[in-house]
């Protein structure tokens, strides 16, 4: 099958959609986890569910494999209402946290197991199984029990027998959470590549930011069953939408403020007493006294001992304290108005940091172009 192609469906209005939620509420007696939610998905997408537990991405889930059924609305996939179809006659697959997998059976025989109840002949079952076995790289292992293989080589077998019968979508329910974090960040690289050697839609849900940010082509935040923002990770990351957004999504400083001036593409905000306006650009007109929110990320706000020189944004403080994480070290430094403005910097030399300690005097500055103007 041919690789996800590198046009972006999404910003194509001519574009028709592989899964369309129209109107889609789901409650649960009182509670609705999903709250009136219209979104569009797009073939040989790698799109993910991002939000903390209980925002309702699992539901969505749930309700794209027929587990269950929305109070109101439709999901339509690729063109059909599959409201009223059961989940063992949906072209779709779920690949669950906990694998599943028989562990009585060889890895051959678990990705073989859906297949040889479906209507493949059985003379290209042993094929079809070799196939997904080199896909995954494991076709050493094909006669080897569950437990005679390693936790990221069972994740592959599940992911095999996902894919074993060629699904239009396959879902996958934090699938890596069971994984070390180095196992975790490694396995994250071999979905994409399977993603794109396959051209299958995968719709992945998780509440690891990393996780989303690295495998998806798109990233739906959600907030109480609601969408706060869906964009492609690198938009996501550095234009967010909203306050909720912006520090759901990474490290970030979030200072309140208010407008004091605005024009000519840029915007003034008063903030604390006795610190400078913050001077940021933003194209979009502000009233003056509106509140707001100013949004920088830490490796985006240099620290120095001296004062920098034709600097807009330039706040003196002290070192509160510092977080050495091997290839960054984040400061977090207060000034006279008890702000904490969080600062990062790359580790390049073999001792780290540049000289600075807890307690020391230090400059914090950045760009206009750096942060954002959020009103939401």
């Amino acid at each position: 099958m041919d690789a996800v192609p590198e046009t972006k469906p999404w910003d194509d209005a001519e574009k028709s959609p592989l899964i369309r939620f129209e109107g889609v509420t789901k409650r649960f007696g009182d509670f609705t986890a999903v709250d009136n939610l219209d979104l569009d998905i797009f073939q040989g997408e790698f799109f993910a569910l991002l939000g903390p537990s209980g925002c309702g991405k699992t539901t969505l889930l749930r309700m794209l494999a027929g587990f269950e059924v929305p109070t109101q609305g439709r999901i339509m996939l690729d063109g059909q209402d599959i409201g009223p179809v059961p989940p063992n006659r949906r072209a779709v697959n779920m690949m669950f946290q906990s694998y599943a997998l028989f562990p009585h059976l060889t890895v051959a025989d678990n990705i073989a197991f859906g297949l040889k109840r479906s209507a493949m002949p059985k003379s290209e079952i042993a094929g079809r199984v070799e196939d997904m076995l080199n896909l995954v790289q494991l076709k050493g292992f094909a006669g080897r029990k569950p437990d005679q293989i390693s936790g990221g080589q069972r994740q592959r077998v599940a992911l095999a027998r996902a894919l074993a019968k060629a699904p239009k979508l396959l879902l996958l329910d934090e699938p890596l959470g069971a994984l070390d974090k180095k196992l975790r960040q490694e396995t994250q690289f071999e979905l994409v590549d399977i993603q794109e050697k396959t051209g299958t839609t995968f719709v992945i849900v998780t509440h690891d930011q990393e996780e989303a940010m690295t495998v998806a082509t798109r990233v739906a935040v959600m907030d109480n069953g609601r969408l706060a923002q869906v964009d492609t990770p690198d938009r996501i990351y550095e234009t967010p939408n909203s306050v909720y957004v912006a520090g759901f999504i990474g490290d970030i400083n979030l200072i309140e403020g208010k407008v004091a001036s605005c024009g000519d593409g840029r915007t003034k905000i008063a903030w604390a007493e006795g610190q400078p306006d913050i001077e940021c650009d933003h194209a979009g007109a502000l009233e003056i006294g509106t509140s707001c929110t100013f949004a920088i990320r830490p490796e985006k706000t240099a620290i120095s001992k001296k004062q920098p020189e034709n600097t807009a944004n330039a706040v003196s403080g002290k070192i509160h304290d510092i977080a050495y994480l091997g290839n960054i070290s984040t400061y977090h430094v207060r000034l006279d108005s008890g702000h904490i403005i969080k600062a990062q910097t790359a580790n390049r030399e073999r001792r780290a940091g540049q000289g600075l300690t807890w307690e020391d005097s230090v400059w914090l500055s950045w760009s206009p172009t750096a942060g954002l103007v959020l009103t939401r």
